[in-house]
């Protein structure tokens, strides 16, 4: 049997009476891209920053490729080969784009000693060149990254959270500010990644057309639990999800 690259079980986060994840549980196979969707306030934000040690869970547990990690700071976690995206952009504005994501992976590259007598892009130039290609930035990579579009800053966050070639990563509302334009280039680079680089995806996102295209595998929130999971075209059939959604 194969161990879940992200196995979550019975995980909870209350502030006092208040529950906003209440006995989540749910597994992420290698390879696989899972979307969580629910209406705002259901807790899929909170439930990223308890996987991820933004916060501790009051209860319940975490483990990532067998070990657990409940607790663990997201800088252990990185080092790890866990990666996130934030709502909020996380850029270096002053940057140019290029180096905002060898800044990225620098931090992953071995002990302090080794990263102060490495090459002055601390050997990740190629990578960097590698992921600018990918994301199509090639125009704008020695450009400040705070020059750019809302669009183009949100690839370049996109691409930062990849350039440590992490085993899982929990992308939190991708497509959020994001030209329409750019949606359908968002969603084929998720795949060419998925494929190219292997790894597993997490992602929370309000765009309804983007997740069901781009999940085999939906969970859907509502105040804190599970009310659905399964295929996309299911979740979305699901009564109890069309009440919640019109419903708020």
């Amino acid at each position: 049997m194969t161990t879940p690259f992200l196995e979550v079980s019975d995980v909870r986060k209350h502030y006092g009476a208040i529950k906003a994840v209440d006995g989540v549980s749910f597994t992420v196979g290698p390879g696989e891209i899972v979307g969580v969707i629910g209406p705002n306030g259901s807790g899929k934000t909170t439930l990223f920053n308890a996987i991820l040690g933004q916060i501790r869970p009051t209860s319940g547990s975490v483990r990532f490729c067998g070990e657990d990690i409940t607790g663990k700071s997201p800088l252990e976690l990185s080092r790890r080969g866990v990666g996130r995206t934030f709502q909020t952009l996380q850029v270096f504005g002053e940057l140019p784009v290029r180096d905002n994501l060898i800044v990225a992976a620098q931090e992953f590259q071995g002990k302090l000693v080794g990263r102060l007598f490495a090459a002055p892009d601390a050997g990740l130039g190629q990578r960097a060149d590698e992921m600018i290609e990918l994301f199509r930035l090639q125009h704008v990579a020695r450009l400040p990254a705070g020059r750019l579009s809302y669009g183009q800053q949100k690839l370049i966050d996109i691409a930062m959270a990849f350039m440590a070639k992490p085993r899982l990563v929990l992308l939190d509302e991708p497509c959020a500010g994001v030209n329409p334009s750019l949606v359908d280039q968002l969603r084929e680079l998720l795949v060419k990644l998925n494929k190219t680089q292997g790894g597993s995806f997490v992602v929370i996102e309000h765009n309804m057309d983007f997740i069901m295209k781009l999940c085999p595998h939906v969970i859907c929130m509502v105040e804190g639990k599970v009310l659905s999971e399964g295929k996309p075209a299911d979740v979305q059939a699901n009564p109890a999800v069309l009440e919640a959604y019109l419903g708020n």
